[in-house]
């Protein structure tokens, strides 16, 4: 079996992730079996529909089909991904998962994916972010599976490292910020250094040829007292080297970040957080203009970006509920655009005709508590909207006479 370890900082199913998916799926057998660690979050109420987008998200965007289990022995591709990291080293403490896991990149064999929550077991210590950031607990470590020590490296991993959600307070290095950070290091054995995988960003570790590679948005840091070095994404590397960035004896430089993806030459990603924002500013753009049909558009493009991200198992800032939000409010404003349009009496088709394209898009997607929504902003609007067997059919309020378009 090939022997590979991808570790990830954030969007382990989202979009910006499926080409270093893809690449590793590519090194296995066929028929080869692979197995979903669901245990960071198996304390959650939706332990299922988690497991369930995560497997949906794997079949159709990489290529391959995932079992959810906790036995990994003999296993070719394992994944583990967001929820909390101290809940699952206990579980996996129990089990033995944290021992095979061990062996797995001992025996440098076999595909092993940890991301978010999971990435943050896998140096000799974790944070415990949940205790920390939301309870309010003592800064301090955990002790890691440490999947790091049969490479050389005497690291913890934080994922998350360039978190920004915080706004007006440091949510940086997986929500401590830089205050809680610095004093924690001073905690950790001598000679350890800290790992910080931006979100959106994998570093991926051949474990057979020793080669090490920056993949996705951000970058990888390496930070110890004193210095710190980061290897953007596009960055290639070895092991020997990143030992010797992890002990404080050497300083590579640091080149800019490539535009695109340099295995594939594919540009990157946009998370769904950029997609909003750039959706938003279009229908603003255009509202007040005003440009109908453009915002209506933005909308429809807002829409797309819903479904495109509705596998994603991580709710990171820019999620989906928050573009559900934005859409639900867009398409209020849309019913004020219809009711001033209407009063002009000019250019109504022109705005209707793409709401009523956006509404079945909804209502063929399931989407029809949202789909109503439209409906309802359209007759405030003064556009009434009647399904009939041969399609829906819409009449401006005002309309005397004649036929209804």
């Amino acid at each position: 079996m090939p022997g590979l370890l991808v570790l990830m900082g954030s969007g382990e199913t989202s979009p910006t992730m499926v080409e270093v998916h893809r690449a590793a799926a590519r090194t296995l057998r066929a028929g080869a079996r692979a197995v979903l660690l669901d245990t960071p979050y198996a304390f959650q109420e939706n332990r299922a529909d988690i497991s369930a987008r995560a497997c949906r998200y794997f079949a159709r965007s990489v290529g391959m089909e995932v079992e959810v289990g906790s036995a990994i022995t003999g296993a070719d591709w394992v994944f583990s991904g967001p929820g909390s990291p101290t809940y699952a080293l206990e579980r996996w403490a129990e089990s033995g998962v944290a021992g095979d896991l061990r062996a797995r990149v001992r025996a440098r064999e076999g595909v092993t994916v940890l991301a978010s929550a999971a990435a943050c077991t896998a140096g000799l210590a974790t944070v415990p972010v949940y205790e920390i950031y939301k309870v309010g607990a003592e800064p301090s470590w955990r002790a890691g599976i440490d999947l790091l020590e049969p490479l050389g490296l005497r690291a913890v991993l934080i994922p998350h490292f360039d978190n920004a959600e915080g706004g007006t307070h440091d949510t940086r290095y997986c929500y401590l910020g830089e205050r809680r950070l610095s004093r924690m290091e001073g905690d950790l054995p001598p000679g350890t250094a800290v790992l910080g995988l931006d979100e959106h960003t994998a570093l991926i570790i051949d474990l057979e040829s020793e080669s090490v590679r920056v993949a996705g948005r951000g970058g990888l840091t390496v930070r110890r007292a004193g210095s710190r070095t980061v290897l953007p994404a596009g960055a290639h590397t070895d092991l020997a080297e990143l030992r010797r960035l992890a002990e404080g004896r050497s300083a590579a430089p640091v080149a800019p970040s490539p535009s695109g993806d340099p295995e594939t030459g594919a540009p990157a990603e946009v998370t769904l957080e950029e997609s909003i924002r750039s959706c938003e500013e279009l229908f603003k753009a255009a509202a007040g203009r005003p440009d109908l049909v453009t915002a209506a558009q933005a909308v429809l493009d807002l829409e797309a970006e819903i479904v495109k991200w509705a596998a994603d198992t991580e709710e990171d800032a820019g999620g989906v509920e928050q573009a559900r939000e934005l859409m639900r409010l867009l398409i209020a404003r849309l019913g004020e655009l219809a009711a001033a349009a209407t009063r002009r009496s000019e250019g109504l088709p022109a705005l209707v005709e793409p709401l009523l394209e956006l509404r079945a898009e909804l209502r063929g997607q399931g989407c029809y508590e949202v789909a109503d929504a439209l409906r309802a902003a359209m007759t405030r609007g003064g556009v009434l909207v009647e399904d009939t067997p041969s399609g829906p059919r819409w009449t401006p309020s005002s309309w005397l006479g004649g036929e209804p378009s």
